[in-house]
């Protein structure tokens, strides 16, 4: 674009008219993208799969008033469609006995390991040395505790800690433990009792559990309290698993000012994240300012080798430390503004990183790039900025053409290698991993992925290409071929390597679906800009009405889907009860689009085949099968909710839960915790059976599934994958 010049301006309306259909045919993109999901997401969260769990059913009020935390005055509001109610507790004094019960549990776990490789490596040396049987003789377990040990090792060798760090009283670690045991576990489980009876005080916060998914739609969508702020804001489907038990305790009052203060930090960190970044700059290039500025050159008498670090790779690391601080800073900020589960902080994140790429890495890097390449002509010629900005905006773009496809190849690579993941499972963990637990944990357990801090960057790369897709179109075949990759590597991790620890119930995905239009509006207003530096009338009016136009239709747009987004209309739970109702044989459906269309050739789930499990339903489309183009055109027909839940598995058992499990399932943890089965590794010494006899009489433990092998190496039996510790995951 920065080859049309003044005198040949007309050209510029085949930038406006391409403008015109492609941002066109990009905001179609984003609101039938929006349609198909809305319609899959409501078919997931509508079938039984989703709906007969617990928390789809649960509603969670925050700051309610004081006078409705009474569990007969919340039944009597919401009515006889109240099942549970969990009113939130300050859990700060039993959540400490918890704490510390649990790490003196884990530290006799690991002193009880400790000892018994000890005495392992000790009988091995002296099989060696041939003064000890390579057959162990079986030997008597009632004497006092470590006396079968101390065949092996010296007292002295007994683990041992001390009270506090550096200054305290040392002592015997596997005593110690014991004695802490006996006292916290019976002040632990009293507390619990207590605190199941409600002798705690509440917190403005309470978790209704109601009888039916509609009924907690209901409740969802209604206004529970007549005055502003209270009661507010609800929230659904919260995993107890991911709830921030601590922000349950805000008022209206400090949740609002928690917001504020979080929304001003994060904004001054965007504006002035370019000094700490600015410095890193100037330590690279740290021999032109010693050259500039006498009183640096002090600098020149440091060694050769430590300036060059200095110089050299001092930048780098301070630079990826600066980067890697930044997730940590915004998700805290997250977490502070009140945000009550992992799910809520993961969004808020996911916009404040979003805002940080786009302003910091792509416009403050643009304009720099622009002004600095025109910086010296127009100090010579102030009059000229317009026209000389207008020729060099347009080349800024060949920075982002390699940083495109170099963040394309890198980040896929990176997430294909993962290099990280190698190191601390494959040398951390024989490193750090000195107990049967923790091998199985890192065994069991995936990766989770932070979609938060991950998306932003994909967004992002997203926004830079359509920027420039009318200003540099060259950017968009980079663009391509970058996506492609990152889609590669990130459909495999997301099959394979990673978990879903945090569930945004998709609601990741439409926000940055939205974030993308981004691009659009800067691409529109950097055209209106040139056109007007241009002095082109024609295209700059025309581009004027397309924003206008576009702005429009982006708030039409957020108006029609936000409630679609939020909450599952009424219209379409009963359409799912009279689906459901075909399914199972019962007749056809009333007033669904199915009707007896389908009521001869309905058959009850149980007499599917069993090829049917995991799969769609097998009721026929309830549209004729359209062309590509028609199906295109009209995705609110042919991909709506009936057509969508097709794809949706069916054919799974039904949800059912331990009455102990529902009972304590948005109780705080510390609440529903039980003492922890500890988990040591059986020996042919006879030491961990002693050690069990010893530890039982204080806290439940076992060796089953766990040894040292004849090297002295800890294994613990991988084939079987379900160790005593194991426990039913819960699917709330």
């Amino acid at each position: 674009m920065s080859n049309v010049t003044k005198d040949n301006k007309n050209r510029l309306y085949a930038h406006t008219f391409i403008a015109w259909i492609f941002f066109l045919f990009l905001f179609y993109m984003v609101a039938r993208e929006m349609v198909f999901y809305i319609s899959l997401r409501q078919a997931y969260l509508l079938s039984p799969l989703y709906s007969n769990r617990i928390s789809s059913r649960t509603v969670l009020f925050t700051s309610v008033p004081e006078e409705f935390l009474n569990e007969g005055k919340l039944r009597k509001t919401f009515g006889k469609a109240v099942k549970n109610l969990w009113i939130a507790r300050d859990c700060e004094k039993i959540e400490e006995l918890v704490k510390e019960r649990d790490q003196a549990a884990f530290k006799l776990e690991a002193a009880e390991t400790k000892i018994i490789k000890l005495a392992g490596a000790a009988r091995l040396k002296a099989i060696k040395k041939g003064t000890a049987p390579a057959d162990e003789p079986e030997v008597g377990l009632d004497g006092e505790s470590g006396s079968v040990a101390a065949r092996w090792i010296d007292p002295k060798q007994r683990p041992t800690h001390r009270l506090k760090f550096l200054i305290g009283k040392k002592v015997d670690t596997i005593n110690w433990c014991r004695s802490e045991l006996e006292r916290l576990i019976p002040e632990v489980d009293a507390l619990q009792a207590s605190y199941r009876a409600g002798e705690a005080k509440y917190v403005p916060s309470v978790f209704i559990e109601f009888y039916t998914q509609t009924e907690a739609q209901a409740a969802y969508q209604s206004l529970a309290h007549h005055q502003a702020l209270h009661m507010a804001p609800r929230f659904i489907g919260i995993d107890p698993e991911q709830v921030i038990w601590k922000n349950l305790s805000m008022s209206w009052a400090k949740r609002v000012i928690s917001n504020i203060i979080a929304l001003a930090f994060i904004s001054a960190l965007i504006i002035f994240w370019s000094i700490p970044v600015g410095f890193v700059g100037i330590l690279s290039n740290i021999d032109g300012l010693i050259a500039e500025y006498s009183w640096l050159k002090w600098l020149n008498k440091i060694p050769a080798v430590i300036f060059g670090v200095v110089k050299g790779l001092l930048p780098a690391v301070l630079l990826a430390v600066l980067m890697a601080l930044l997730p940590i800073i915004l998700r805290l900020a997250a977490k502070k503004s009140g945000a009550p589960s992992l799910a809520a902080i993961e969004l808020r994140t996911q916009n404040f990183y979003f805002a940080f790429q786009v302003i910091q890495v792509f416009l403050v890097a643009t304009l720099a790039s622009a002004a600095s390449a025109s910086a010296a002509k127009i100090a010579k010629n102030p009059s000229e900025a317009t026209s000389l900005l207008s020729e060099n905006l347009p080349k800024a773009s060949n920075f982002y053409l390699s940083f495109i496809i170099v963040q394309g190849l890198t980040i896929s690579a990176a997430a294909l290698a993962q290099i990280v993941g190698v190191i601390i499972f494959k040398i951390l963990g024989k490193l750090l991993d000195n107990t049967p637990r923790k091998m199985y944990t890192r065994f069991s357990n995936l990766a989770g992925l932070g979609w938060g801090t991950v998306l932003p960057l994909y967004t992002n790369l997203l926004v830079i290409s359509l920027t420039y897709s009318i200003i540099a179109p060259l950017v968009l075949g980079f663009a391509t071929v970058a996506f492609y990759l990152l889609y590669i590597a990130n459909r495999y991790n997301l099959l394979f390597v990673f978990n879903a620890h945090i569930d945004t119930k998709g609601l990741i995905y439409p926000r940055a679906l939205k974030q993308t239009t981004t691009g659009a509006y800067l691409s529109i207003v950097c055209l209106i800009g040139l056109f007007g530096i241009s002095t082109a009338v024609g295209p700059l009016i025309l581009m004027i009405i397309l924003l206008i136009f576009l702005i429009l239709f982006h708030v039409s747009l957020n108006a029609a889907i936000e409630p679609l987004l939020n909450y599952l209309p009424k219209s379409l739970q009963v359409e799912e009860d009279s689906l459901l109702g075909v399914e199972d044989g019962y007749g056809p459906s009333e007033g669904g689009k199915y009707g007896s269309q389908v009521g001869a050739e309905a058959r009850p789930i149980d007499s599917q085949s069993p090829d049917d499990t995991g799969k769609g339903l097998s009721l026929p489309a309830p549209h004729a099968k359209p062309n590509l183009f028609t199906k295109w055109l009209h995705p609110e027909i042919y991909s709506d909710y009936q057509t969508l839940r097709r794809l949706v598995p069916r054919g799974f058992p039904e949800i059912t839960y331990d009455p102990i499990v529902e009972r304590d399932a948005y109780y705080h943890p510390a609440i529903a915790s039980q003492t922890p089965l500890l988990w040591i590794p059986r020996d042919t010494m006879g030491i961990s059976r002693q050690e069990i006899q010893h530890s039982s009489r204080v806290i439940p433990i076992t060796d089953e599934d766990a040894s040292f092998d004849e090297t002295n190496k800890l294994t613990w039996n991988e084939e079987g994958g379900r160790p005593p510790i194991w426990k039913e995951k819960v699917y709330y």
